[in-house]
């Protein structure tokens, strides 16, 4: 059997988690919390970087910080995780689902413009698959009409838009560190807060329970209270042990994440020239970090029997998202089918390979040859 995800281990994620079992303190904010929030700021470039025990979370927080309030519009891509449409949903705020462009599957800025009224107030772009979204041009669409961007990099740590990571580009970014992921301590994420101290500061306040208590233990203040609105949205320093076990092996598991995908690619551009698949498209502009190596079929019924056909040869292959504007929370904010007919047609054409950094060379060619095989019967 090969699975779709297998997660990735160092040499020292036990060591790390012994040495915060020995130490006593166990809760948020403590050693490895504090080593990992400092080598996200300095290897990445980026003002605040505060973990949290989700990228849910951390976009929760970014609604939060953003003062969403009933009627404020965002727009985001329908082709993404349901977090990013909750965390605007439950400000009381509407999600505007815009389409995708067809070589990426990312965020079509044309389409964000045509969607921009007066009560837009920020736009959520997804970097699918750790390929970068055009950042220059959403990013000249928030100034020209003055709305806020946080950046879902979910799939995008260590990836590069230009010379800039994925998530330092907008207001805010997020990160998820879930077991899926391509850094991971099982349940995890960040939120990083780009050039602004007024926002750092109350990022801060909203993950300790709304108080200043950070600013008590930096002796900023003579007692903690409560300050704001928040949750307990800090991570374990025994989980920030093993991402920061994690954080140390960055380029080797990108590497490895690399040769993976440029086996895949090369194994089948064949079938990418003779039109029988698609493979990813990689702009220029940015530098992936292979999250995700997906294929898109001709037609749905061709994507789903070719994933039937892996899975009858132990491989275990997969669709990804159901657009959001079609889901049934998506259609009773009054969205049907047809209306975004590109984000619709790629969806249902969409397989994922498995990917991740131990698949062997011999695995990663038993599945080429198996969707030539495949190929063969159609």
């Amino acid at each position: 059997m090969i699975p779709f995800n297998k997660p990735y281990f160092s040499n020292n994620e036990y060591r790390y988690i012994k040495n915060v079992i020995d130490s006593g303190y166990v809760s948020g904010d403590h050693n490895y919390t504090q080593k990992c929030n400092e080598y996200i700021q300095q290897n990445f470039a980026v003002s605040k970087v505060l973990l949290t025990t989700s990228c849910s979370i951390s976009l929760d927080m970014a609604a939060i910080l953003l003062d969403l309030k009933k009627g404020d519009e965002v727009i985001m891509p329908s082709y993404n995780f349901v977090s990013t449409a909750n965390a605007i949903v439950q400000k009381g705020a509407i999600p505007v689902f815009a389409e995708v462009t067809s070589d990426t599957l990312n965020i079509d800025p044309v389409d964000i413009e045509r969607r921009i009224t007066k009560r837009t107030k920020a736009i959520f772009p997804v970097h699918y698959a750790g390929v970068s979204c055009d950042m220059e041009r959403i990013t000249e669409l928030a100034k020209k009409y003055k709305l806020k961007i946080v950046e879902d990099a979910a799939q995008g740590v260590y990836a590069k838009y230009k010379d800039k990571y994925l998530g330092t580009i907008g207001d805010i970014g997020t990160y998820s560190f879930h077991e899926t992921k391509n850094y991971s301590c099982g349940e995890g994420g960040a939120i990083l807060i780009n050039n602004s101290e007024e926002l750092a500061r109350r990022a801060e306040i909203i993950r300790e329970k709304g108080t200043n208590r950070s600013q008590f233990f930096r002796g900023e203040v003579d007692k903690y209270t409560w300050v704001d609105i928040g949750s307990s949205y800090l991570i374990s320093d025994i989980l920030a042990a093993m991402l920061y076990a994690q954080l140390e092996k960055l380029e080797e598991i990108q590497e490895k994440r690399k040769t993976v995908h440029d086996r895949y690619y090369s194994g089948l551009v064949e079938l990418q020239n003779r039109e029988r698949i698609r493979l990813p498209v990689i702009p220029s502009y940015c530098t992936t970090n292979y999250h995700i190596f997906y294929i898109l079929l001709p037609t749905e019924e061709k994507r789903n029997d070719l994933m039937k056909y892996l899975k009858n040869r132990k491989i275990g292959a997969t669709f990804h998202y159901i657009p959001l504007h079609i889901s049934p929370m998506g259609m009773s904010l009054g969205y049907k089918h047809g209306d975004l007919l590109i984000t619709e047609n790629l969806s249902s054409r969409l397989l994922r390979l498995p990917i991740y950094p131990n698949l062997s060379q011999e695995e990663i060619q038993y599945v080429v040859e198996s969707i030539h095989d495949w190929s063969k019967t159609i």
